[in-house]
């Protein structure tokens, strides 16, 4: 089923830590001794993901990028529509069409998207973030015609087939995804309460992407029809294809399909401000749960920002391997906490850098916050070492590149650069930030976005108030 999770960005990926060491080994044969590797004397290759760019009369940005390693083809449609887009009191609305979508269209019956993407040996499926709604096919190569019928039927054919009987179905549907990921699952709540005193209650990040259970129950159909005609137009998509197919052809189907649809209307995008936070808020939540859980979250920039690429390598420096400061520290030298996750979670204006950190037994929430604190100040003090910014952007490197192992990957690093930046290309330019990176530079974002001003959130078993961190002073959150 989709998913309102947002899919992976081009970043550090942070790893679980404390995870066991297996398969080791009683015995090595000798290791040959060898000469030193000369240190290299030239800057790294440049990136290359070839692609080609153009826009129909309609405004829909097309992005093609052939690849015919294997006989299969990524097909994207990306919407820049998402759920900043909503309203106080209409929210969840971006979700709720990502399974409206699915739901057939004006000459697609329900059930016939299915059958040409998973009954030809292929998969579909939709994310919705803040930000952007991402559909997508991958399909083998003779039934990219077929996947762009159907992308284009949605796009300008949709409305001809939703009735109240649709939307209520899906709705129904959304509200128990809710009750699954969210409200039923242990600490599923976490990032709406965060997210709800990090932003004002205008601000479009205030409120999550799969909304809340009035907002969904007062949804209309004539409401859901605007959102509709305004977003899912093809000024506001990009079409990106990724894969083995033959491009003259390829671009007879696409204006085949998607040249006669309408230009929507002009849209007015949301002033999204920066968010910064004048004092610490600490809020307590009781959860059904048996262990205590520490939430540290401070207000940051968003992907556009030059700051980007130094938050990131301050995630992976603190937390994104076994040798990462806090991991180190507190997982295994000192031993208090079972876990600690994190780092930098940025969307297309604005974000929050975040640690996550759950106690051993025996240890207490402010034992693990007080020790964080210190680890950090230390940090800003005196900044990373370079090793350790040589290998927080190895592994950003890595990142990209087994991003690029699959045609829907390269689809996504396509869409985001479009969408974001309005350049397919921006990977390069994301790269170049990355290798360019210094200590001093993550020793300036951690001064600068690591301050007194952030959330601090305890989520407790029920009935265990007093477990949370520095209790005294947390305000309990329902």
């Amino acid at each position: 089923m989709p998913s309102f999770l947002p899919r992976p960005r081009l970043r550090l990926r942070y790893l679980a830590a404390g995870a066991p060491l297996l398969g080791l080994v009683a015995f090595r044969p000798p290791v040959p001794v060898l000469a030193p590797t000369p240190a290299p004397t030239s800057t790294p290759a440049p990136a290359t993901l070839p692609f080609e760019r153009y826009t129909l009369p309609n405004g829909l940005t097309v992005v093609l990028s052939e690849d015919h390693a294997t006989p299969t083809v990524a097909v994207a449609v990306w919407y820049h529509v998402g759920s900043k887009n909503e309203h106080v009191g209409r929210t969840g609305f971006a979700h709720l069409f990502e399974h409206v979508m699915f739901m057939g269209s004006g000459h697609v019956p329900y059930g016939t998207h299915d059958r040409y993407t998973e009954g030809v040996g292929g998969a579909n499926n939709a994310t919705t973030s803040e930000d952007r709604t991402d559909y997508y096919e991958t399909i083998p190569s003779n039934y990219l015609e077929d996947a762009l019928w159907l992308e284009s039927d949605r796009m300008g054919f949709l409305l001809d087939s939703l009735t109240q009987a649709k939307l209520d179905a899906q709705r129904d549907v959304v509200k128990n995804e809710r009750r699954q990921s969210v409200d039923n699952r242990p600490y599923g709540r976490v990032d709406e309460l965060i997210s709800a005193v990090m932003y004002p209650p205008q601000h479009p990040y205030h409120w999550p992407v799969i909304g809340s259970m009035a907002d969904l129950s007062a949804a209309s159909l004539a409401d859901v029809q605007r959102f509709f005609r305004l977003y899912y137009a093809p000024d506001n998509a990009t079409l990106i294809v990724v894969g083995d197919f033959d491009p003259a052809q390829t671009k007879a189907w696409i204006e085949k399909y998607f040249g006669g649809l309408p230009k929507g209307a002009a849209i007015t995008r949301p002033i999204v401000a920066p968010v910064t936070l004048a004092t610490e808020h600490r809020l307590t939540y009781q959860d059904r749960v048996q262990v205590p859980r520490l939430w540290l979250s401070w207000p940051v920039a968003g992907v556009r920002s030059p700051d980007h690429a130094a938050l990131d390598a301050l995630g992976d420096v603190l937390v994104g391997s076994r040798t990462a400061r806090l991991t180190k520290a507190l997982v295994y030298d000192r031993q208090w906490a079972a876990s600690v996750n994190g780092g930098n979670d940025a969307n297309e204006n604005a974000g929050a850098f975040v640690l996550v950190l759950t106690p051993r037994p025996g240890h207490t929430l402010t034992q693990l916050e007080l020790a964080t604190d210190s680890i950090i100040a230390r940090l800003k003090r005196d900044g990373p070492t370079k090793a350790e910014v040589q290998r927080a952007t190895a592994g950003a490197e890595l990142a990209f590149v087994q991003g690029l192992e699959s045609n829907l990957g390269k689809s996504e690093t396509l869409g985001e650069g479009q969408v974001f930046h309005g350049d397919p290309g921006h990977f390069s330019t994301e790269l170049a930030e990355i290798r360019a990176l210094t200590p001093a530079d993550i020793q300036r974002v951690a001064k600068k976005y690591l301050t007194a001003g952030r959330v601090v959130l305890s989520v407790v078993p029920e009935g265990q108030l007093s477990a949370a961190s520095k209790a005294a002073s947390s305000r309990e959150v329902k």
